[in-house]
């Protein structure tokens, strides 16, 4: 008996150590060897929102200086057309620090397109502009700082980010992460016309008040400027991107690359003199597209968009044949990695979103955000099935998420999180360790059953020779059984090599 219980533990021992060797194969590392002089750094994909690699980019707050206009573009563009006309006042030509200067020798009274002030802006950094393109947006300085507070959090940046003015200029609580400047640089160059501005080598000013005829300016940034192939900041892929320096800041950079399909931004905060913290930016840029790919979500995830299954959301029943991926959305995996070494989790959806949306699939890789994209009706009236008895049933209640389930008030998922392949293994080997437990309990309740029985049969035994009267053999068979027990005690207390037969018990049937 014990060496059919010894053979069955080993069996279960060596299935497990199978299941525990298949799990142990784990998606390949994400990429970290790489790294720069400046105190903080990020590379993030602009297509799919994935940071590749950071350095103090999350925790860790600079002044940003002029990169800061940036933003200040953006929401200029978001407000504004570039025909419009701009008047420089005495408050933006004299809200700058004294030390700032005014190369162009503009002039208040000014009156220039906002293109023209844009080109100002973000090729060669005029403060001026920049407070002039404040007022012309929201009409006064502080209350474009509040538009900037309030776009920042709708980015998605962090506490740690704050803006006091429009320019980058040094202010009290005027810093920025660089995951949350790369959060902000994706939102701008997602504008094509301050892509166009900021990616623009040269610019003719029309007239102004101190040039009538007007003046040329000329991109700043000198990855993106430098045309000879033998100087080290040759890099073509860079196509845009904004410089800052402050004595406090440090070099800051902003750059935005395109190649082989693919958009990267990288940020510099803190950056060593130059051209040290351009040759980080490249650096990051090259780790970026060198180590990494991108892999379009719609092309290879099956789940909810194929088969008869049928999916509920929101009160609303979905018919696989009913749904449909957000086309071009991608995620970013290592070179090495599978589009199945990502794990999907289905989310509720934002409060802006799609007409169409049902619901957001959000990819991970280590734990790592890498990408998401919309889970759609193919139409925008889809008829759609009507939800179930149990959930309009009279006097019935849905049960609110928990606070902690990702939820929204109404949205049922009946699977939260989906694993990948390669977690299957993981499930396998929990299973033959609970088999193993399950084994084991069930051998020894067996026996303590069966030793239940046998002194059961013994203690009848003894009442059946005690009943019929045979006190003399009853006797003999007790003086029997108690020399057995002294001998069984005898031997437990002693190491035996050779095991030896017991006597048989005279009270056992």
């Amino acid at each position: 008996m014990k060496q059919k219980i010894r053979r069955l533990i080993c069996c279960c021992l060596a299935a497990c150590h199978l299941f525990v060797i298949t799990a142990s194969a784990e998606p390949p590392a994400w990429p970290s060897d790489t790294g720069i002089l400046a105190e903080s750094g990020a590379v993030m994909d602009a297509d799919s929102g994935a940071l590749l690699f950071g350095q103090n980019c999350i925790d860790s707050a600079y002044p940003p200086a002029s990169i800061t206009k940036l933003l200040t573009a953006l929401i200029v563009l978001e407000h504004c057309q570039p025909d419009e006309i701009v008047t420089f006042s005495e408050t933006a030509m004299n809200s700058v620090e004294a030390d700032s200067g005014n190369k162009y020798n503009l002039a208040a009274g000014e009156q220039l397109t906002v293109e023209d002030c844009l080109h100002l802006l973000l090729l060669v950094s005029t403060n001026q502009a920049a407070n002039a393109l404040a007022e012309h947006t929201a009409g006064s300085i502080p209350a474009f700082v509040d538009m900037m507070n309030a776009k920042v959090s709708e980015l998605g940046c962090s506490s740690k980010t704050h803006f006091d003015n429009p320019s980058g200029l040094n202010g009290e609580t005027q810093y920025v992460t660089a995951y949350d400047m790369a959060l902000i640089a994706r939102a701008a160059f997602d504008n094509d016309e301050l892509l166009k501005v900021s990616s623009a080598l040269s610019y003719k000013i029309n007239a102004t008040i101190n040039h009538p005829d007007g003046f040329t300016i000329r991109q700043e940034h000198r990855l993106v400027s430098t045309t000879d192939p033998s100087h080290q900041l040759y890099y073509p892929p860079a196509i845009a991107g904004k410089t800052g320096y402050l004595l406090k800041a440090g070099n800051t950079l902003v750059t935005y690359a395109e190649k082989d399909g693919r958009r990267l931004i990288s940020v510099i905060l803190k950056g060593s003199p130059n051209p040290a913290y351009f040759l980080d930016g490249k650096t990051l840029l090259e780790f970026g597209f060198s180590r990494f790919q991108n892999v379009v979500i719609a092309d290879h995830e099956t789940r909810y968009v194929t088969g008869d299954e049928t999916l509920e959301l929101n009160r609303m029943t979905y018919h696989a044949s009913d749904l449909m991926i957000e086309p071009g959305q991608v995620i970013t995996l290592p070179l090495n990695a599978e589009f199945a070494d990502a794990v999907l989790s289905l989310e509720p959806l934002p409060e802006e979103h799609p007409v169409n949306a049902v619901a957001v699939l959000r990819y991970t890789y280590n734990d790592r955000f890498i990408g998401q994209a919309y889970l759609l009706t193919r139409q925008a009236d889809v008829n759609l099935l009507p939800p179930s008895d149990s959930d309009t049933a009279p006097g019935s209640q849905e049960e609110a998420p928990s606070d902690d389930s990702g939820q929204a008030d109404g949205f049922h998922l009946p699977h939260v999180s989906l694993p990948s392949t390669a977690m299957i293994p993981l499930f396998a080997a929990s299973a033959a360790a609970i088999l193993i437990v399950s084994v084991i309990a069930w051998i020894l309740l067996s026996r303590r059953k069966e030793a239940k029985a046998l002194a059961a049969r013994r203690e009848a035994r003894r009442r059946r020779l005690q009943a019929h009267g045979d006190e003399e053999e009853f006797e003999r068979l007790l003086q029997m059984r108690k020399a057995n027990e002294l001998h069984s005690r005898q031997k437990s207390s002693s190491f035996a090599k050779t095991p030896k037969k017991e006597p048989p018990d005279p009270f056992d049937d």
